[in-house]
């Protein structure tokens, strides 16, 4: 019994360290944003590679949600002979839901890996050490251009998303399940709200900071080679997964 409360306290505590560095860390990136002068041309180099270099995979992924979705509603809407639903079921899903968290986590697995990568080889080749030699502060340097950019590129990416959903139920909606085009369409309008788009953004904003502070803090704290590398990318895209999961309820639960 006394070892089994050990282990517990171990971890505990292991946990309250690892919190308090992230949150230390994302207070430190807010600090330097509200800093001047920025970094512009970092800036929109990181928003090209977090925004515009995800939009085949975001694409994909929505485009095949949007119309699973649509069939599912449709089978399901069959039973009921209520095919009018679907159009709405599909576009507060991709609204809400599917459209901001899908897209989290197809950011994480690219984009935060990505740049735990980075940085954590920077890491171990002491190339952030050269910078701090420089005086040059490696968040602001490293960190935080990628945090602006992260918080301007998921909501949009978000945005993008939800629209290539919503087209893809439209597409199997009118096609394959018979629904008439200018029905759909008013079904979506309807079922469209500023409460539900607004939701969205939020929880796109949360997950984006998410994703940036926690790649940011696994490449910092890189050690141990290329082996270590490995390790920090792997914890950084599951930890971006599990807070992305859990974000997601407790803003659902605020939102709703």
């Amino acid at each position: 019994m006394k070892k089994f409360f050990e282990f517990i306290g171990r971890w505990t505590t292991f946990i309250l360290k690892r919190t308090g560095e992230v949150v230390i860390l994302f207070f430190r990136i807010l600090s330097w944003i509200v800093r001047p002068p920025l970094d512009l041309k970092n800036i929109t180099s990181q928003m090209v590679e977090i925004g515009i270099r995800s939009l085949p995979v975001v694409s994909l992924v929505a485009l095949c949600i949007g119309m699973v979705s649509a069939l599912q509603g449709g089978h399901a809407a069959q039973l009921v002979e209520t095919m009018g639903i679907v159009a709405g079921g599909v576009a507060l899903g991709m609204v809400r839901e599917l459209g901001p968290v899908l897209t989290a986590l197809m950011l994480a697995g690219r984009v935060g890996a990505g740049i735990t990568a980075e940085l954590g080889t920077m890491k171990v080749t002491e190339q952030i050490d050269a910078l701090e030699t420089l005086a040059t502060d490696p968040i602001k340097y490293l960190a935080v251009p990628r945090f602006i950019a992260g918080v301007i590129m998921t909501p949009i990416l978000t945005i993008y998303a939800t629209v290539i959903g919503i087209a893809g139920g439209y597409f199997i909606g009118v096609r394959k399940l018979g629904i008439g085009s200018r029905q759909y369409i008013d079904g979506t309008i309807e079922a469209l709200s500023t409460d539900a788009l607004f939701s969205g953004l939020i929880k796109a904003v949360v997950f984006g900071a998410i994703i940036i502070t926690i790649g940011c803090y696994q490449g910092f704290r890189t050690r141990g080679g290329a082996e270590g590398v490995g390790r920090a990318t792997t914890l950084s895209v599951v930890t971006s997964c599990v807070l992305i999961l859990a974000a997601d309820y407790f803003l659902t639960a605020a939102l709703f």
